[in-house]
């Protein structure tokens, strides 16, 4: 196991894995409602064995090279995460994801923990373009892809049906080299 600091105030970045399940239930549980304002992560987690099934779908994916998922822990208490939820290797391509339960809003653990994502996925793993999606009235994890420097390719209209309601999309990316030149130095 391995732990990657992400700065001064003792936040670190791990791996989130199966026999983690009880910590991240009791995690979403704390955040239910703020999560769940724009992402089903809540209802995926909604007991102890379907957050076991989510970490283990995980698992294969990380084991398959075709997705990752990392916890954010503050003080050794889980407050949130990042992931891979895509990666194509062959293609260059990859989506990064997060979320945050409410005491960890607004102290930048989001924005570093995706730095390590996206250095380590361009860096290492050959990734040429990361993308972010996020609902358009999202407006807080607009501002992280912003600040790491993506770009804004478009908005899907209307294309994601969460809780009986349509939601536009915007798509936000950083290609490679941008990502060496721009987003490491930021």
């Amino acid at each position: 196991m391995y732990a990657i600091s992400l700065g001064d105030d003792g936040a670190e970045l791990r791996p989130l894995e199966p026999w983690r399940a009880e910590e991240l239930l009791a995690h979403i549980d704390r955040g239910r409602e703020f999560i769940g304002q724009y992402i089903a992560l809540p209802d995926a987690v909604a007991d102890l064995e379907s957050s076991r099934a989510f970490l283990q779908a995980y698992a294969e994916k990380a084991a398959a090279d075709t997705g990752r998922i990392h916890g954010i822990w503050t003080d050794g208490k889980l407050v949130g995460g990042v992931l891979f939820r895509t990666m194509d290797i062959q293609q260059g391509t990859a989506e990064v994801g997060c979320w945050l339960e409410p005491s960890a809003v607004g102290k930048g653990l989001v924005t570093r923990a995706v730095r390590v994502l996206i250095d380590w996925a361009v860096g290492e793993r050959g990734i040429h373009r990361v993308e972010w999606q996020v609902s358009a009235a999202n407006e807080p994890s607009i501002a992280v892809a912003q600040r790491l420097g993506m770009t804004k390719d478009g908005v899907l209209r209307e294309s994601y049906l969460y809780r009986g309601k349509r939601h536009d999309i915007e798509v936000w990316s950083v290609l490679a080299p941008e990502w060496r030149s721009v987003g490491r130095a930021a």
